[in-house]
């Protein structure tokens, strides 16, 4: 069983979390919203909406005209979903796929905002105080009190801490999600 979502056997999450954290996942959807509202062509949302056409710049802008705005509409509308219900003990599973847009769209976008690449874990270790034994943080405090890699003051850190905080919580939905779902038989010849 998981150690926020839980799925029940009627097809709805139970979701366990503390007041603290509830407050933090009710904020941050309507942070992104405000961006994605105000400045939709920040360079931190590139990953929310990636090129689809690459090596054409009129059917990219084609591309854009035509689907920016649904992407955006969608968008906007999980981070509403997610804040809405940040205070609930109960996600009915198209809260939870909403859940499931808006933390990915959040963990994207804090992840571009760091510019986390390969390193990121070695950076996640020192938060964890692997490099001080002394060192005793609490490495899923979404807050990111954790010290480490320049203390619980360093705003890196605490991002950081925010966003291996949104990756366990997103992970763990998609594990909730999937609980109970039939398996996928392997294809034929496949080894």
């Amino acid at each position: 069983m998981g150690w926020v979502f839980t799925r029940l056997p009627d097809g709805d999450l139970a979701l366990d979390i503390s007041a603290n954290e509830r407050e933090v996942l009710q904020s941050l959807p309507g942070q992104l919203a405000e961006v994605l509202r105000e400045s939709p062509d920040q360079p931190a949302l590139v990953r929310l909406a990636p090129p689809a056409y690459t090596e054409d710049a009129d059917h990219e802008a084609e591309y854009r005209h035509y689907m920016g705005d649904d992407l955006r509409r969608r968008q906007l509308a999980a981070l509403a979903v997610m804040s809405e219900s940040a205070g609930a003990t109960r996600l009915s599973p198209e809260q939870a796929e909403g859940w499931l847009s808006a933390l990915n769209s959040l963990r994207l976008v804090l992840g571009t905002q760091l510019d986390v690449g390969e390193d990121v874990d070695d950076e996640l270790h020192q938060l964890d105080g692997y490099d001080d034994p002394d060192d005793s943080g609490d490495p899923d405090d979404p807050d990111g009190a954790g010290a480490g890699a320049g203390g619980a003051g360093d705003e890196r850190g605490q991002a950081l801490n925010l966003y291996r905080y949104l990756s366990m919580l997103l992970q763990e939905l998609v594990e909730a999600m999937s609980e109970g779902l039939p398996d996928v038989p392997d294809e034929p010849g496949a080894a």
